[in-house]
């Protein structure tokens, strides 16, 4: 069983980097048998990402109007992502559209979860936020913890 946990984002802008943030920390506590990327393109290369992945966690920054830091959990393949979280962009095709693509081919995983940190800032050179920052630490957690064996 192949499974995947991917960070999405870009490390040069702000908040944007909170999937890159949650990738680096699980990569040092991710149970055995755990692949961890960090995907700094566009969210199109997910859909090669994953091939031949039972089950696939990915976290990306969006913008839904929660708090700075709020963790959103959807499981993608029972349905599209909700539309508050897939609104605006860093990207040229955001997460919710190649996870719509995915679907309409026919490539999604068996299960993905997606977890969506909420964003403030995205401004070009700037550091994340603390509380986005904390947020990708608890994704971390959060993930090692339910891929643990039993």
């Amino acid at each position: 069983m192949r499974r995947l946990f991917v960070g999405i984002g870009n490390p040069l802008r702000g908040d944007d980097a909170a999937g890159l943030l949650a990738a680096r920390a699980l990569r040092g506590r991710a149970p055995r048998g755990v692949e961890v990327l960090e995907l700094e393109g566009e969210p199109l290369g997910l859909i090669e990402a994953w091939e031949g992945a039972d089950l696939v966690l990915l976290a990306d920054a969006v913008c839904s109007g929660g708090a700075p830091g709020e963790v959103h959990r959807v499981e993608a393949g029972e349905g599209p992502l909700p539309a508050s979280l897939a609104g605006s962009s860093t990207h040229a095709l955001g997460l919710a559209e190649a996870v719509e693509l995915a679907r309409a081919l026919e490539r999604l995983p068996p299960r993905l979860v997606v977890f969506g940190i909420e964003a403030a800032g995205f401004e070009t050179g700037a550091e994340p936020a603390p509380a986005v920052r904390a947020a990708a630490e608890r994704v971390a957690e959060t993930v090692a913890a339910e891929l643990a064996p039993r």
